[in-house]
């Protein structure tokens, strides 16, 4: 498989890192690349802060990159599956909470996948990251065991972002900041049982772990509010890669409201309102024939009839999350004081989809970007 120009960025720094000064012509020889690509590739991270680079040779930056060239000012590092949609407003509130502490936050991207995330990691070391930030790129349930033993080992102070490992494993023995998504997912239904429908249709990815909490988050509010599912859970597929999927999930909505179903609950955003739109062309009409919550609030308020949403703190996870990396880090949370697992409750934001005229629990952010295809959390 051919190297992608992340991991020669991760391999040259490491390089640099072990060396502590090298000369761009055997780093090329080293890395197997023409001196151009290794030149171009010193001069990316130099402009990046990550290297020093003098007259044909770089060098490991002795403040590691500390902005101000502050030496005593820790370099974060932070893995997340992605950086639009979900997981732009918690590198959003990771990035404020650094600049505020003085620290300096790199990222590493694995695009779901989480075979990749130990590498990224180690590139984050190499880069001179003090501590890390770490979302696993899970998207299966067997995922977390196949892939969740090395952030336990770690030689760096890590926490955890929004990823909630099984109780009594290693992963579990780190700090973490996450958002209660049983919590919201109960909001939701409450909201919908309380606007006089009995309990809605979910209608659900199966392709991250917020999709898998929200999945279980339903079954306990169920269960909570003495209530039976009207049928088994739709799964749904993005309409731009599965068009068959998509629109079997709609039918099979539009089946359940010929039934009686009269509220759905869809995760995520980007599937709700494509669903809305589809099922309008069907002659099912939101919110007079159905009401509708979506989970994510991502971009929400921006249907054509703005939904009402479950909103995560996304921002705050990320923001709380640098803070308490920051006091391991400068020995404010000594080694020997407990770990903290942080767990921050979502909103619902109600607007017109359930038959509500106006916003009445907050205004949605709408300015982070999104990517149809891999719009997970």
């Amino acid at each position: 498989m051919r190297e992608s120009a992340a991991e020669r960025h991760d391999r040259l720094l490491e390089l640099v890192r072990r060396h502590g000064t090298a000369r761009v012509s055997d780093l090329a020889g080293l890395l197997g690349v023409s001196p151009v690509t290794a030149r171009r590739d010193a001069e990316a991270l130099a402009a990046k802060g990550l290297l020093d680079r003098v007259h044909g040779s770089v060098s490991w930056p002795a403040a590691a990159s500390v902005p101000g060239g502050r030496s005593d000012a820790p370099v974060l590092g932070l893995l997340a599956p992605s950086a639009t949609y979900y997981f732009a407003e918690v590198i959003r509130g990771a990035h404020e909470a650094a600049a505020k502490a003085g620290a300096r936050l790199i990222l590493r991207i694995s695009d779901y996948r989480p075979e990749e995330d130990r590498a990224r990691v180690d590139g984050l070391l190499a880069a001179g990251a003090r501590g890390l930030l770490v979302a696993p790129g899970w998207r299966r349930p067997q995922d977390p065991a196949e892939y969740g033993e090395w952030p336990a080992r770690l030689p760096v102070p890590a926490v955890l972002l929004e990823r909630q490992p099984a109780p009594g494993t290693a992963l579990d023995g780190l700090d973490r900041v996450c958002s209660d998504h049983a919590y919201g997912t109960l909001l939701a239904v409450r909201h919908l049982v309380g606007l006089g429908h009995g309990a809605p249709v979910l209608v659900a990815r199966a392709d991250s772990p917020t999709a898998l909490s929200v999945r279980a988050g339903y079954a306990a509010a169920l269960g909570s509010l003495g209530l039976d599912a009207p049928r088994a859970a739709i799964d749904s597929v993005p309409a731009e890669l599965d068009p068959e999927g998509f629109e079997a999930a709609v039918r099979d909505l539009c089946a359940a409201v010929a039934q009686g179903a009269t509220a759905a609950l869809v995760h995520n955003d980007v599937d709700a309102i494509q669903i809305v739109q589809r099922l309008a062309e069907l002659g099912v009409r939101v919110p007079d024939d159905l009401a509708v919550v979506a989970y994510d609030d991502e971009v929400a308020a921006l249907a054509d009839t703005p939904l009402t949403a479950v909103a995560p703190p996304k921002r705050e996870v990320g923001r709380h999350a640098a803070e308490l990396l920051v006091e391991r880090l400068r020995g404010d949370a000594a080694d020997e004081s407990p770990r903290r697992h942080l767990t921050l409750l979502p909103r619902l934001r109600v607007r017109a989809s359930c038959g509500a005229g106006t916003e009445s629990a907050g205004t949605a952010s709408a300015g982070a970007s999104f990517d149809h295809s891999i719009n997970r959390s």
